[in-house]
């Protein structure tokens, strides 16, 4: 199974999850939500073949970027994946607005010319996201958790780009609209745990099995070749690291 956006530092037990990850021989992409968590988990993730660590800057902490970005800086070099980075501008994010477009320019001028993996936030500001992408000759992202309009998937995808999608997704309407809209080929597998819950539980890394079902019955083909086609999905966004 690949994860490509879980908080494996927010769990109760990171280490135990570490440990469980690494014996189901699961793929996982450890966001962050700024650089200093960033920096306090690294060592500790540096063992597991499978799993790596992305440095994020998430919108929702804008208060505290300008302090956290020499730490950013600073470890930049340390990874190949970005994320948890983007933009909010729901009700929750909109006061910190500016900040918040500060911040990401800043960051997508630091990686243009870099072979970076990013994972994105984007909500109520995904036109905002695609546009400072394309701007700063971003080549490799993945929208996660993409809510916004269904026409701009197309031009998201003409970009260059993917989407990951988890299992909450699959429970409302609009979530079954976005994950239909969303080409074969640009599609990816993510938990965003521990945000998400299943059975009253929070969700385990790399429990994405309800989403494969989902797009086996969607899509008409054998589960075996959802698994393969996410795969390949997963195997062709890592080739932006070496090409």
């Amino acid at each position: 199974m690949i994860d490509t956006h879980c908080h494996i530092d927010l769990y109760q037990q990171p280490e135990k999850v570490l440990l469980e990850c690494e014996k189901s021989g699961l793929t996982i992409i450890a966001m962050t939500n700024l650089p200093s968590h960033f920096e306090m988990g690294f060592s500790h993730i540096l063992p597991f073949k499978k799993i790596r660590m992305a440095l994020g800057m998430h919108p929702l902490y804008a208060d505290l970027h300008n302090k956290e970005f020499p730490l950013f800086f600073k470890n930049l070099h340390r990874t190949s994946y970005i994320g948890e980075v983007g933009l909010d501008f729901s009700k929750e994010g909109f006061p910190t607005k500016e900040i918040q477009i500060a911040t990401f320019r800043r960051i997508l001028a630091s990686i243009s010319n870099q072979r970076k993996i990013l994972s994105i936030h984007s909500r109520r500001a995904e036109k905002e996201v695609l546009d400072l992408l394309v701007e700063n000759n971003i080549k490799s992202a993945i929208f996660h958790w993409y809510s916004g309009p269904l026409n701009l998937i197309d031009k998201i995808t003409e970009a260059g780009y993917f989407f990951s999608v988890n299992p909450a997704m699959i429970k409302s309407e609009s979530g079954k609209k976005t994950i239909q809209r969303i080409p074969k080929d640009k599609l990816l597998t993510e938990t965003d745990g521990p945000f998400i819950e299943i059975g009253n539980r929070p969700i385990k890394p790399g429990e994405v099995i309800e989403v494969c079902n989902y797009l086996s019955v969607t899509w008409n083909i054998p589960l075996v070749d959802v698994k393969l086609i996410i795969s390949e999905n997963f195997k062709r966004i890592l080739s932006h690291l070496t090409v």
